[in-house]
């Protein structure tokens, strides 16, 4: 079985998706091989598996990027989130935090507007995912500051010029960004969900500062459309069974990922939902499609 990713090796998909198909493989009984195909915010990996045969070779391992986000980032869609593809198994949440250059004089939130309300078009933020170009735009609206937007194919590279320097800051999922603040190559400053994370509790919220933010990413598994009944349903049931795991609730959870599932009703209704959501985000922050 393959499963397509549409973010580069490293990022917070493919780590935790790599713990997951080495559980659904031995349950299955096959090699599961990972195929990472970055670029154009997730359209190429989503447009190769919509055009896929729906057999259950070929899944499409994605978030709110590819299913959520697009329609409303991109001017010319090669797919279709709902009509091209099988909802499968939702396998939980990524959540993001804010992270700038430690060189940046601010520790917190607050601190940060105020050095860009001071300086306008000083600071940038990188992307890497539509997770990371929502909020920035969000940021910048809400906090009514001047950011210029420094888009990348996938959160590594985006993370690296953060790193460097280069780029002031940035929306990354917890996973990819958290080994960098541990080792205070960046600082964290607040987590994007309403909600405080149990993952980072030390952290804030975006919303205790820039009021009405809220922004979370999820993460499932997909086939192409009209895939056998049967087959979704084996694939859910094992999916749901590895993510359910203590042990590997502990894995995930180690790597930034909150993890649960539901049935593929369950799924399929919530991709609906999560569309409605997003075109709200993106069209409140004021993002034009590209």
């Amino acid at each position: 079985i393959t499963l397509v990713l549409p973010f580069a090796a490293g990022s917070g998909t493919d780590t935790t998706t790599r713990i997951i198909s080495m559980e659904l493989g031995t349950a299955l009984g096959t090699s599961m091989v990972i195929e990472n195909k970055a670029g154009a915010n997730g359209s190429i990996a989503a447009s190769f598996v919509a055009r896929s045969a729906p057999d259950g070779y070929t899944l499409f391992v994605t978030t709110n990027t590819s299913h959520s986000a697009n329609p409303y980032l991109l001017k010319t869609m090669t797919y279709d989130p709902i009509k091209d593809f099988t909802p499968i198994a939702r396998t939980g949440d990524l959540p993001f935090m804010l992270v700038i250059h430690p060189d940046i004089p601010a520790n917190s939130v607050a601190e940060l507007i105020a050095l860009a309300k001071k300086e306008p078009g000083k600071y940038s933020y990188a992307s890497g995912s539509s997770s990371a170009i929502v909020s920035g735009a969000t940021f910048a609206r809400l906090a009514g500051i001047d950011l210029l937007h420094v888009p990348y194919k996938s959160s590594p590279p985006a993370l690296t010029d953060v790193i460097a320097g280069r780029v002031s800051m940035m929306f990354v999922d917890v996973l990819t960004g958290l080994p960098h603040v541990n080792g205070k190559a960046l600082k964290a400053l607040a987590v994007t969900t309403k909600q405080p994370s149990a993952l980072l509790p030390q952290l804030p919220t975006m919303d205790a500062t820039v009021k009405g933010f809220d922004i979370s990413s999820w993460q499932g598994y997909f086939g192409p459309a009209n895939m056998p009944r049967d087959v979704v349903v084996r694939l859910n049931a094992e999916i749901r069974k590895i993510v359910e795991r203590p042990d590997i609730k502990a894995q995930l959870a180690e790597r930034g990922m909150e993890a649960f599932s539901g049935t593929p009703e369950e799924f399929d209704t919530f991709v609906k939902d999560q569309l409605k959501v997003w075109e709200k985000l993106i069209t409140e922050a004021g993002i034009e499609k590209q």
